[in-house]
């Protein structure tokens, strides 16, 4: 090992592991986060909004023994149990207010109906499709058996999905012997929705809502629009909701993060702290104030919302996922790796939390830990038929990436160059983020015992001269973050461009002297890429996830087809927040621009 061609590489790595704050890279774009699954970007999953769905009214089927007093102690034994007795009381009670659909003047055919419906809702629906069957073979025109048993079906498809379509059938026959009522149309809307039929969903809800307007009804739309991804009509809907009925948390969370996913981060703030008014332990409300926050730049209002979630459920998985994030977009490198470690505690196949593990590790200098991280991800293979996330698809890049860092650990980084060394292919692939599927390409070394990770150094080690040039970069690079909102404060980033500062005022003051500067082992000419590659040097140093490379040293053929460079002020419904405060500006500047050339 030759620790004097080591150096510049090690001490790199040390000084950036010396900051403790940043946020978020400027270049991590907020359409990006908004454009993402739902689950990678702290957004409740499609079977999280399938269970807040159903809260805040009664049902038909949400049975409860009237003889029970919440908290009581022995606790309430459940009224859902396979005692004959207790399921006829229930059948009962169910009659007594009033809850069948479609009661006919029989007593005794609703008490049949009501045990069927008791069935449903201890979870026994093999038996009660039995049950309405044997009502049917008496009446096959018995609107209330027709529609339970499509409602088990209905339940049944949740576990196979071939019972969709009879529970389809069954809700069809319903509506046209009685297509007048709209819980019919609901319960259609909630077969159609998981079977990706979200448009004939939305159909049955607006009808629904136009026979009978109800704050469930409105917040099962707006769910399926936000889904559907049109913001603005699920805005829209849950504010109809919350009209009808004020003490909704839920669908308060649910309108904030519709203003979340157009952008307009400052009213979804708003939004969730009303969601807190009404419920003061939300924890899915904090978990989404605080992610509102970090996209806006407020790391310390952000990090105080991760906490209050967790204080309340310390291993709620999302906020350990989330804060862990902030924390490395933050430059606190150590602390997010803590948050990954717990997070991969909890769930051990949490492919976010890995991923960010292993870059963590390997952005301190610690190539053994990180790859060792990587390798897990990559062996998380999606199954037939499965989206591969995000993580998997740049997980392989990475790894590649991590070992040819390594290899060149020793080698001081002036002596080599990334877009010379790695392939056209992969570098083209890797900054398009593509499947790993390039041909022929030999992978990079593996770790090799005698090259030893970085380790981490005390600011207190270094030389005062030292000390007074990291205090100097520090303050270089902050005066390079942009003062609007959106752009968190990286301080990582910042002691990385403010150390590039300096080594471009000593290679131009030696230019100067020389006009030589010393490029792979040899002394040329100084041109000006040559500034501009100490700059890019270190920023690949500050963080290994984001490819920066040369667009003319990549293959002629990738290069011809283009690479997207455009910037989005506004998209459709999305508004980028980071330059809102530029459109009208630019709004106005292309007005007389129009006028001055085609006026």
């Amino acid at each position: 090992m030759a620790p004097a061609s080591r150096a510049v590489v090690v001490a790199a790595l040390s000084l950036l592991y010396l900051s403790r704050e940043i946020l978020s890279s400027e270049y991590f774009s907020t359409l990006t986060l908004f454009n993402n699954e739902l689950h990678k970007q702290g957004c409740s999953s499609l079977s999280e909004w399938e269970e807040y769905a159903a809260d805040c009214e009664s049902s038909i089927l949400q049975l409860e023994d009237p003889d029970c007093e919440e908290g009581s102690n022995p606790p309430c034994e459940s009224v859902f149990s396979l005692n004959a007795e207790k399921i006829l009381n229930q059948a009962k009670l169910f009659i007594e207010q009033k809850k069948i659909p479609f009661p006919v003047d029989n007593h005794n055919t609703n008490e049949e109906l009501a045990i069927g419906y008791v069935l449903i809702g201890n979870g026994l629906y093999d038996e009660a499709i039995k049950h309405f069957s044997l009502l049917l073979q008496g009446d096959p025109e018995l609107v209330s058996a027709i529609y339970g048993r499509g409602i088990a079906y209905g339940k049944k498809s949740l576990q196979d999905i071939k019972n969709a379509d009879l529970a389809l059938f069954e809700l069809n026959r319903v509506i046209t012997l009685e297509p007048n009522w709209p819980e019919v149309y609901e319960q259609r809307a909630e077969i159609l929705s998981p079977l990706g039929r979200i448009s004939e969903a939305l159909g049955d809800l607006t009808k629904a809502i136009q026979l009978q307007p109800s704050a469930r009804l409105y917040r099962h739309r707006g769910t399926l629009l936000f889904i559907s991804e049109d913001y603005v009509a699920a805005m829209e809907d849950f504010q109809q909701s919350l009209e009808l009925k004020k003490n909704q948390p839920i669908a308060m969370l649910y309108k904030g993060l519709t203003f979340f996913h157009r952008g307009m981060l400052k009213e979804a703030i708003e939004t969730f702290k009303e969601a807190l008014k009404l419920k003061a332990d939300f924890i899915d409300a904090y978990k989404s104030l605080g992610q509102a926050y970090r996209e806006l730049g407020d790391f310390e209002s952000a990090m105080e919302s991760f906490q209050k979630a967790l204080m309340l459920n310390q291993n709620h998985i999302q906020s350990l996922q989330l804060r862990g994030m902030m924390l490395y977009h933050h430059g606190s490198l150590q602390e997010a790796i803590g948050n990954f470690k717990r997070c991969l505690q909890l769930e051990p196949y949490n492919e976010v939390c890995q991923y960010m593990k292993g870059l963590s590790h390997v952005a301190m200098g610690q190539f053994y830990e990180g790859i060792k991280a990587q390798t897990k991800v990559m062996l998380n293979d999606p199954l037939l038929g499965q989206k591969a996330s995000s993580e998997y698809l740049k997980v392989k890049y990475l790894r590649e990436y991590s070992r040819y860092l390594h290899s060149h650990l020793d080698i001081p980084v002036a002596e080599y160059s990334v877009d010379q060394d790695l392939p056209g292919n992969f570098k083209n692939h890797w900054a398009k983020n593509l499947p790993f599927l390039i041909e022929d390409y030999e992978e990079q070394p593996g770790l090799q015992p005698h090259i030893k990770d970085v380790l981490p150094q005390n600011f207190e080690s270094y030389s005062s001269e030292v000390q007074k040039l990291i205090c100097t970069a520090d303050h270089l690079g902050a005066l390079m973050q942009y003062d609007t909102p959106g752009f968190l404060p990286n301080r990582r980033i910042h002691r990385a461009m403010g150390l590039a500062t300096l080594e471009v005022m000593q290679a131009m003051h030696r230019t100067w002297s020389n006009s030589k500067v010393r490029v792979n082992g040899k002394t040329r000419q100084m041109q000006w890429r040559d500034m501009f590659d100490i700059a890019v040097k270190w920023r690949r140093i500050a963080d290994p996830d984001q490819p920066v490379l040369w667009l003319d040293q990549m293959p002629a053929r990738s290069l011809s087809r283009g690479f997207n460079n455009h910037i989005n002020l506004i998209r459709g419904q999305i508004i980028n927040i980071r330059y809102l405060a530029y459109f009208d500006n630019i709004l106005d500047f292309i007005k007389d621009r129009i006028l001055v050339y085609h006026g």
